[in-house]
């Protein structure tokens, strides 16, 4: 018989104590210690000679290296450039979200796209019957005899049935639902998360299975679980959307196999979610125009430029201290904008409440958006507007320069492609860009060559 032990593990952050504690020394969470049983740890020879992993060293000359177009590539494009090009043999993907975003739906999608392609997957349900899983499988259209799914919470008889089936795509629906026999402590606790995924990780390594964990969501947005769990997997991915928005942004956070600066834009419709090939259009669909506090912004999200639409509200304020509200930049960075706004070009803003908004429910956090905040914050306040045809971008200094940024010829580019017929830019970044048909170039050095332009007199 096993011996167990019981122990005070942080629901939050995995800290262990041998005694109860109000507050975990670790997170300073308040009640968030639980007790927990916990029995010996399995032993891992016998899992390594089953499963075949190596572990003698070797030169690294000698290793086999990946061959071309070993990813398994699904039919969702968005989701393939999310994760560097498509799925990695062997790899293990946390996907995290809010309740209802759509992470079932997404991975069921890619999926039927793989099982298509003659791959066999196997999709587990843990949260959900057989019954509902075929509901879902017929409103998506995803029903295909490569794909396999089954209703189980057991980790042994998971691993059991993923040796019997010999997946090449195992999904795991969710983590949180998965328990292993070998621990005392219910499912989802501390103690039962790590030693599933490290399990499952490890089979995905041994029997190149790629594999993907479905996760809960907390209160602050963070994957529920040790921080442990976001360590052991190769790549994180979290949906995000705006309220009352049918976009979902997928963004990956941590990626062995790829840029983490990519993101995939989906719409939910009722036939389940469809690829945004062209997010420019959708998030400048409803500019408004003839109206000040509107700026174009030519962002970039990895290798894809992105316009997006900054809009300012500039009224005075009725307290002492004016109010500053950010969303989707930065908030900090909104403050300092409007300090050098202040400084250098001589705006009274200090009882001005001041709000931005980037359109869309995007969140652009590369410097070049700072160009667009000021334009549109300068818009709203001397309620001047901005040439519809006008695009901007460029990060602004403490001194009131305008530096330069990278990939300028791509965000040109786009601009012209969408019909804007006139760019303001750092004119360092001007300098190597190749004249474009339809196009005007207006480098700038400082804030005050760019009012010159947009706000005359």
């Amino acid at each position: 018989m096993a011996k167990t032990k019981t122990i005070f593990i942080c629901q939050q952050c995995g800290y262990q104590a041998p005694k109860w504690l109000g507050r975990c020394p670790d997170c300073q969470g308040w009640g968030t210690l639980v007790e927990e049983l916990v029995g010996e740890e399995v032993p891992e020879g016998d899992v390594r000679q089953r499963w075949g992993r190596e572990e003698s060293p070797r030169a690294i000359g000698e290793v086999a290296e990946e061959k071309e177009g070993a990813r398994l590539s699904t039919r969702l494009e968005e989701f393939n450039r999310v994760l560097g090009g498509g799925i990695v043999a062997g790899s293990v993907v946390l996907l995290g979200g809010d309740p209802g975003i759509g992470k079932s739906t997404l991975i069921f999608q890619c999926l039927h796209g793989l099982a298509a392609q003659g791959r066999r997957c196997l999709y587990i349900s843990a949260e959900e019957s057989l019954r509902q899983t075929k509901l879902r499988a017929k409103r998506l259209g995803a029903v295909s005899p490569e794909l396999f799914v089954a209703a189980e919470t057991s980790l042994e008889r998971i691993i059991q049935g993923v040796e019997e089936i010999q997946p090449q795509v195992l999904v795991v629906d969710s983590i949180q639902s998965i328990y292993t026999a070998q621990l005392g402590s219910a499912p989802g606790s501390i103690s039962q998360v790590r030693e599933t995924s490290g399990r499952l990780t490890y089979l995905a390594k041994g029997l190149g299975v790629a594999t993907f964990l479905i996760g809960h969501v907390t209160k602050d947005g963070a994957i529920a679980g040790p921080r442990v769990l976001e360590h052991i997997v190769d790549t994180v991915l979290y949906m995000e959307r705006s309220a009352d928005s049918p976009f979902r942004i997928l963004r990956a956070v941590k990626n062995r196999f790829g840029s983490t600066n990519e993101i995939g834009v989906f719409e939910m419709k009722e036939e389940g979610l469809v690829e945004v090939a062209n997010p420019s259009e959708i998030f400048l669909a409803e500019r408004p125009e003839g109206t000040s506090g509107s700026a174009v912004m030519a962002s970039m999200e990895g290798t894809r430029p992105i316009l997006v639409e900054v809009q300012a509200l500039v009224a005075p304020t009725a307290f002492a201290v004016p109010k500053r509200m950010a969303t989707g930049v930065d908030y900090n960075r909104l403050s300092l904008l409007v300090a050098v706004m202040e400084k250098k070009l001589g705006m009274n803003l200090s009882h001005q409440d001041i709000f931005v908004n980037v359109a869309g429910g995007l969140r652009i956090e590369e410097p070049a958006v700072d160009l667009g905040v000021v334009v549109a914050v300068a818009s709203s306040h001397l309620d001047h507007v901005v040439p519809p045809s006008t695009v901007v971008f460029g990060e602004v200094g403490l001194a009131g320069e305008v530096r330069g940024v990278s990939f300028g010829e791509q965000r040109v580019t786009e601009s012209a492609r969408l019909g804007f017929e006139r760019c303001i830019l750092p004119r360092s970044s001007a300098r190597g860009i190749k004249p474009t048909k339809g196009m005007e170039f207006i480098g700038a050095r400082d804030l005050r060559e760019v009012w010159g332009y947009l706000f005359p007199g």
